[in-house]
């Protein structure tokens, strides 16, 4: 499995764990200029330790959906080019405007993912990748709405979460109707269920097709 060249593993109370180089954000232990990336709290960390192959390269122009107060977006920041920034809650996008303060490759844009026609005039087109971990229902089809921004051999990084779609059905079957829906679109390259980092969680890695 490989890392974006600005991704590392460092020990941190012992441990082995991922960090990028920047401003703490959420409380995360630090060794200098390094900061611990806390996969308990990142789906995409979750991803990076469980192995899968994201595609993610250190300068890559990124649009990240669902990113809520910055945690798992502001690492991506410190590795990645252009990094654009999508929130529809106001009060974590509060906290995102105070991450971008001191990353300024890191665009925070107060939108709704579902509607990306809003935020169209703003973002780039041939991105290298959508990041998205979106707690909505109808989680392929935001992937399917936002695929306009990314180029032919882009990259769909993303984490589905079963319950936001329906709190009583089985997970498998949640993630079978969401893969079902994603291949309209993509090309699925491979998938993993996130525990023991998140439940009922399934992370995709897919291209356009």
């Amino acid at each position: 499995m490989s890392l974006p060249d600005s991704v590392t593993r460092r020990e941190f109370d012992g441990e082995d764990r991922l960090a990028t180089r920047g401003q703490p954000v959420y409380g995360e232990p630090t060794d200098g200029d390094w900061r611990l990336w806390d996969a308990r709290r990142s789906k995409l960390g979750a991803m990076f330790e469980l192995g899968m192959e994201t595609g993610l390269e250190d300068g890559d122009r990124v649009l990240y959906l669902g990113a809520a107060s910055g945690t798992t977006v502001s690492h991506v920041a410190d590795f990645s080019g252009p990094t654009y920034a999508v929130e529809f809650a106001t009060r974590p996008a509060r906290d995102l405007l105070d991450v971008a303060e001191s990353r300024d490759r890191l665009f925070p844009l107060v939108k709704d993912a579902r509607t990306p026609e809003r935020y169209a005039h703003v973002v780039e087109n041939d991105l290298d990748a959508i990041v998205q971990d979106v707690a909505t229902s109808g989680q392929a089809r935001v992937a399917l709405e936002n695929k306009r921004f990314l180029a032919e051999d882009g990259r769909l990084v993303a984490a589905f979460k079963a319950r936001s779609e329906d709190v009583t059905a089985d997970p498998d079957d949640v993630f079978e109707g969401v893969l079902a829906t994603l291949e309209n679109g993509y090309e699925i390259l491979d998938t993993e269920r996130m525990e023991p980092f998140h439940d009922d969680h399934l992370a995709v890695i897919a291209t356009p097709k």
